[in-house]
């Protein structure tokens, strides 16, 4: 009978070291399909993703016809911020199952060290920061491709999402190692929404401003031209980055990694923090000021123009797309005037104002020179009769400061002119009032600051509008020089349009 020899093979160093590296990524594997497997995560996961169709698909109003790049890539920063307190309270509970469950003596008889466990939960977290990728790149793919996209998003303000919900994933197993206990997220989640209240200047006039903060999509404002932003979006996400590794670099020191690969990765990660907080501390920077001084005073020396049907239209670079719309609307509102207002050439210039932060609304300045009409950096929407109304109370009064004191027939005039090829005339006149009403006085909304309109002028408008547009346009020019008379009462300017004098007295009073 014979008998079988074995021989035990000893193992390198480096084949100790490549199993134990597969420990830890099939481990990974597994971490991360059991978090798949929650219902918290799914929730989580299935709401990310409402959250962002609903923002592309949902009621909109027209000005998202229109996106700017450089606002979209910021809008994708606040959905993903749920998903990351999801993972953080899971993970967190994932790294804590040993312990709920009493069996940390059986881990400890692995060949699989802790810090390697807690290695592995960390990876676990990747496929969730691809997974939120995908969603923020999906969101901004389908607002890039919509036919009226101006300007272009950042890839560092994008990267912020995905950054963030790696961030509550690290967060969660280091919470684990240095507090064991269901309470770790919860003061966690208090800790990090008092920071704003304990030391961080929210009006972004100090160093610091609210950067260190998660995100700061700094909505609501004006859109700007991409060089006028001055965001330290870069920094930013090098910072979210390195805090993330950071983290996760503390719980594996904390869980027994001595190693000189997990010291000189948190070296590296502090290194990365810290650079992206100084980064960060600088303020807007003083050539971006500069440009934002030239844009706003001199936008001639960064925009190009080009002459269409007689007028000229500026812009900014990223707006030139936009110029045909203008035209149309130009063109639109001069077909039905008369005499010389007709062919009038018209300067149509694009502005902004000089601001210091991107959360800034407000009128554009009246230009007080013949011809020249302003559009801001919106389009879309309620912003297109807006515009019309712009053309045509500068057709009618001159300028855009003199059709402040427009009233009587040349209000009337200017905003049936404005309004009356419109697709739906009644429905325009009440999105550009600010009650949303079609009767009483009202402010009428422009690119620059707010006309009034008395309850007879808007009767007399509504009035006007409500007849069939070859008949009135008829009247219109050939009233015309009448209708935009200094003086011309109401009264006169309904009885020349056709329509019933409204009651009451003919005053300009405003």
């Amino acid at each position: 009978m014979s008998a079988t020899v074995t021989t035990d093979v000893p193992l390198t160093a480096g084949a100790v070291r490549g199993r134990r590296s597969s420990a830890v990524l099939a481990l990974a594997r597994f971490e991360a399909r059991e978090l798949a497997l929650q219902i918290g995560v799914l929730l989580g996961a299935l709401l990310l993703v409402a959250l962002n169709a609903w923002a592309l698909f949902g009621p909109q109003d027209g000005m998202n016809d229109y996106p700017v790049l450089q606002d979209a890539d910021r809008a994708t920063q606040t959905t993903p911020l749920l998903f990351a307190l999801v993972l953080l309270v899971c993970v967190n509970r994932a790294v804590l199952r040993g312990r709920r469950h009493d069996t940390e003596q059986q881990f400890g008889v692995l060949v699989v060290e802790p810090w390697r466990r807690t290695l592995a939960h960390g990876l676990s977290v990747l496929p969730f920061v691809a997974f939120t990728a995908l969603v923020v790149l999906a969101r901004f793919t389908v607002t890039a491709l919509r036919p009226g996209a101006v300007g272009h998003g950042s890839p560092a303000e994008l990267a912020v999402g995905p950054l963030v919900v790696l961030l509550g994933g690290c967060a969660g197993v280091l919470l684990a190692r240095i507090f064991p206990s269901p309470l770790g997220p919860v003061l966690f989640v208090v800790a990090v929404c008092a920071l704003p209240v304990i030391g961080f200047d929210e009006s972004g006039a100090g160093g610091w401003r609210p950067w260190l903060m998660l995100t700061l999509p700094e909505e609501g404002g004006v859109p700007l031209p991409s060089a006028l932003l001055g965001r330290p979006a870069a920094w930013h996400a090098l910072y979210l980055a390195g805090l993330a590794a950071l983290l996760l670099c503390g719980a594996l020191l904390r869980a027994g990694g001595r190693g000189r690969a997990v010291r000189a990765a948190a070296v590296v990660a502090l290194a990365a923090t810290v650079v992206g907080v100084a980064g960060q501390s600088r303020g807007t920077p003083t050539s971006v000021t500069e440009a934002r001084r030239t844009a706003a005073r001199t936008p001639g020396k960064v925009q190009s123009c080009v002459t269409l049907d007689g007028s000229v239209y500026c812009s900014f670079p990223e707006w030139n797309g936009l110029r045909d719309d203008w035209a149309a609307v130009v063109d639109r509102v001069r077909a039905t005037a008369g005499a010389e207002a007709a062919g009038a050439p018209l300067t149509v210039r694009q502005h902004v104002l000089e601001t210091a932060d991107l959360t800034s609304d407000y009128d554009l300045l009246p230009d007080d020179r013949p011809g020249r009409v302003s559009v801001g950096t919106r389009w879309g929407g309620n912003r297109v009769p807006e515009f019309a109304v712009g053309v045509a109370t500068t057709l009618v009064a001159g300028d855009e400061k003199a059709a402040y004191d427009l009233c009587g027939a040349p209000m009337v005039t200017a905003m049936w002119l404005a309004l009356a090829k419109e697709p739906a005339p009644l429905d325009s006149f009440r999105d550009v009032r600010i009650d949303d009403s079609l009767a009483g006085g009202a402010a009428v909304i422009t690119p620059t600051e707010p006309l009034s309109m008395s309850a007879r002028e808007t009767t007399v408008v509504r009035e006007a509008l409500g007849q069939p547009y070859g008949s009135v346009a008829a009247k219109v020019r050939s009233n015309w020089t009448e209708l935009t008379t200094r003086g011309t009462s109401t009264a006169r300017a309904a009885a020349l349009l056709g329509v019933a004098v409204p009651r009451g007295n003919d005053s300009c009073e405003r």
